[in-house]
């Protein structure tokens, strides 16, 4: 029997209060040390997802690069379509497998505008794009492990409807403060502390000043 959706691990790097960005959006909060942690991790994965925010604030390639090993397939979750030509994920897309998910919001020219670029476009859901459907296609296409690196919005989504499996958290000597800097989850939150998902503590792992905390959901 295939499974419904992949094997989900979350993962980002976060202050000690839980913040992943301040309020302009600086986010460096990872050692040289995580980065080979996390590139390691990339290249067991086979494919990795952003939200279409992270795309536009840090412009990143999603590729492994600290260590050796294969990249994994891009995702970018857009629903209307609105990367830029100029980003990093569209401009390599020849070289690297890239998928963008839409929904029915994206508009032709934002569409035809894709269709420039190798890339495959996936369009699940009617304002947004529909993460339990976009997993079971990602299962069709041999998408075993998919690691979710993504902001705040992203973030909230996977854990709101519990569609992950494990999360990876960096937590870096480092506070941040204010009502407007990103928290690792954003959306409205859970109004009951029984709510939340249930976590088990897997193991930690000290990286100099950082801590790798590594929990899996029951």
């Amino acid at each position: 029997m295939e499974k419904s959706r992949p094997y989900v691990i979350l993962s980002g790097a976060i202050s000690i209060d839980g913040k992943i960005a301040t309020k302009t959006n600086d986010s460096k909060l990872s050692s040289t040390n995580d980065f080979k942690r996390l590139h390691k991790l990339r290249s067991k994965v086979d494919a990795i997802l952003v939200g279409k925010n992270t795309v536009s604030r840090d412009d990143p390639l999603l590729t492994v690069r600290h260590v050796k090993g294969k990249n994994p397939i891009r995702i970018i979750l857009d629903s209307k379509g609105t990367i830029s030509n100029k980003s990093k994920i569209l401009q390599s897309s020849n070289e690297i497998p890239t998928i963008i998910a839409v929904s029915k919001k994206i508009t032709r020219k934002n569409l035809e505008k894709l269709q420039k670029f190798p890339v495959e476009i996936i369009s699940t859901g009617t304002d947004s794009v529909n993460l339990k459907h976009l997993l079971k296609k990602l299962v069709k296409k041999k998408i075993k492990i998919l690691l979710v690196e993504g902001g705040g919005t992203v973030n909230w989504e996977f854990v709101k409807h519990e569609l992950f499996d494990e999360i990876e958290i960096t937590l870096s000597p480092i506070l941040i403060g204010g009502e407007d800097a990103i928290s690792y989850l954003g959306g409205n939150g859970f109004r009951k502390i029984s709510n939340s998902p249930n976590l088990k503590l897997k193991s930690t792992k000290r990286l100099k000043n950082h801590l790798v905390l590594h929990y899996k959901k029951l």
